[in-house]
């Protein structure tokens, strides 16, 4: 079932993108210049070095403007990109390419820039030897969720939940309302199968969770000493950071060899990676 969901997001992305570039009548340009039988064929190339995303997107897109187009993959999600290298080939229709292009490069740039950024995060702590895992979070770009999380994966990082029902988090705003005790009873009482995960912002609110027995507790904008005094208060327990977490403190965090790292700028403020299409 989450596999025809999933497609069916899919499927409804690339028909909201197709048409907000074709409009009402489609290109105009390519219509003006281009024969209507002309046929050719190109590249997909990257322009500098990165993690491929998208392949899924990218067919999607070009079965849906014209599912005549031949499209030949060199390289999978998860590969290595140099600068130069050719990805894909696309033949057929040249009316048909042109006006997959930009859709196609939107996809294919936006994903596997999270991928290459992902890839940093989790480069960066291999290197240093921490046993921490890097996860991604919800702040997603509204309907990219399952594109940008498969891109955070190829980035080779882990996938935290998909959506508020696949997992419990019981955050601030939750014990605003109801005590810290009551939200994890009723959790336990409403799905006891989904694991639960309970923030905490103070080493107090910690040793108090603890006695409560989540599954994982998520250390709120902790600073390192304290990452590491919650692990000594607990050292059974799982631990996810998350807040004010960056490639220039990630190692600092990482050398606490603390469970998770949560990182929202793998998918909140990513560069698309640079990939063009060429004639060949």
């Amino acid at each position: 079932m989450d596999q025809i969901i999933e497609n069916e997001c899919l499927r409804a992305l690339v028909n909201i993108a197709i048409d907000e570039d074709f409009g009402d009548i489609g290109d105009i340009t390519a219509q003006a210049t281009i024969d209507e039988s002309a046929s050719g064929t190109f590249a997909l190339r990257s322009r500098e070095s990165g993690i491929l995303s998208g392949i899924e997107a990218v067919n999607a897109t070009i079965k849906t403007i014209d599912s005549t187009l031949e499209i030949s993959w060199l390289k999978n999600d998860g590969d290595s990109l140099t600068q130069k290298e050719d990805i894909a080939i696309i033949s057929g229709n040249l009316r048909s390419i042109l006006q997959a292009e930009r859709v196609v490069l939107n996809f294919l740039s936006h994903l596997s820039g999270v991928a290459t950024q992902t890839k940093r995060y989790v480069e960066k702590l291999r290197e240093s030897g921490s046993k921490t895992i890097v996860r991604d979070t919800r702040k997603t770009t509204p309907g990219f969720r399952s594109l940008e999380k498969a891109a955070v994966s190829h980035g080779g990082a882990q996938n935290h939940r998909m959506g508020l029902f696949d997992a419990f988090l019981i955050k601030d705003n939750h014990l605003s309302f109801v005590s810290i005790e009551e939200a994890i009873k009723r959790c336990r009482q409403h799905y006891s199968k989904i694991p639960i995960e309970v923030e905490v912002d103070s080493i107090d609110q910690l040793v108090r969770v603890i006695e409560l027995k989540p599954d994982l507790i998520l250390l709120d904008n902790f600073e390192v000493n304290q990452v590491l005094e919650a692990i000594a208060v607990a050292p059974n327990m799982k631990f996810e950071i998350s807040g004010g977490v960056n490639l220039d403190n990630l190692v600092e965090y990482g050398s606490t060899n603390v469970d998770f790292i949560a990182v929202g700028a793998l998918t909140h403020s990513v560069r698309a990676l640079d990939i063009g299409l060429d004639e060949l």
